[in-house]
């Protein structure tokens, strides 16, 4: 792709005798005042893929955009007054520092903070702030089944979906591959619209009727036929579980340790840049 970019440069800028190479080892390919596009700039911008007609194309009009760019820009350098250069200089400056400065503490941050969370953290975080984290919507923990439609042996997985002992267990597993759908962790907590996206004939204004403790329920529609024991329910407003909002604890601790660590670093660099007479503030008193 290199050869052929350097070619189709070749056509296209044969006539520009007045280009000169202006950094040491670098081929220019187009010129506006004193800024040059180098061939080396674009190597990695064309895609193997493209014929050499739309390989043409596509370096025409990138050298035309960039040219228009700096025209643009070298214009608005002369005809715009020279408080809005300012103000505009002082934005790019801080947008710079600001780009580096973020990149550099987040390397920093990556390098130095602790992320491991331990669960007696977890614990003591979740008992402090546990009235913070109610449920704006309903979890429930639930076994389920989804069944072909001409399924025979529906009673027996009924039977053997309410009891769930070791040994019904172990016979629901063995015919598992018979199933649509499963669900037999009922040990963690769902969210309730996802139970309704999981079985069609649930909806938001039939689900109280079905999502209840201790509930079983069988609905069928054309689609199969839904098993579902529900063995607990929280309902908006209550406490969410430790289980469930574990992840979002894990990140608040995580977020708040980088920012402290963050802080630390600030403080330490302005208090070493003092010592070394490397910063100092002016007092006009």
């Amino acid at each position: 792709m290199a050869t052929a970019l350097i070619l189709l440069v070749s056509i296209l800028f044969s006539s520009c005798s007045y280009l000169r190479e202006e950094e040491k080892g670098k081929t220019p390919i187009a010129r506006v005042g004193e800024s040059y596009l180098y061939e080396e700039d674009m190597v990695n911008l064309l895609n193997d893929g493209l014929s050499a007609e739309d390989s043409a194309s596509f370096v025409t009009n990138y050298i035309n955009n960039w040219a228009s760019k700096r025209l643009l820009l070298d214009k608005a350098g002369i005809n715009l007054p020279e408080e809005k250069l300012a103000e505009f200089d002082a934005l790019v400056e801080n947008y710079r520092a600001d780009l580096y400065t973020r990149a550099y503490k987040e390397a920093l941050v990556a390098q130095g903070s602790d992320t491991a969370i331990t669960k007696t953290q977890l614990e003591s975080f979740y008992e402090k702030e546990k009235e913070n984290f109610k449920l704006k919507e309903k979890l429930v923990q639930i076994r389920f089944i989804e069944l072909p439609k001409q399924f025979l042996n529906k009673e027996t997985v009924i039977e053997k979906l309410k009891n769930f002992k070791e040994e019904d267990m172990a016979y629901l597993d063995s015919i598992g591959v018979q199933f649509k759908k499963l669900n037999f962790n009922d040990s963690i907590w769902i969210r309730a619209s996802r139970v309704i996206d999981e079985i069609p004939p649930l909806t938001f204004e039939n689900q109280d009727k079905y999502l209840k403790k201790s509930q079983f329920f069988e609905l069928e529609d054309a689609l199969g036929v839904y098993l579902a024991k529900i063995t607990d329910v929280l309902q908006v407003n209550d406490i969410a579980p430790l289980s469930f909002i574990e992840p979002t604890i894990k990140q608040v601790l995580i977020s708040r340790r980088k920012l402290d660590f963050v802080r630390k670093l600030e403080t330490e660099i302005i208090d070493e840049a003092i010592k070394k007479k490397e910063f100092e503030v002016f007092n006009d008193e």
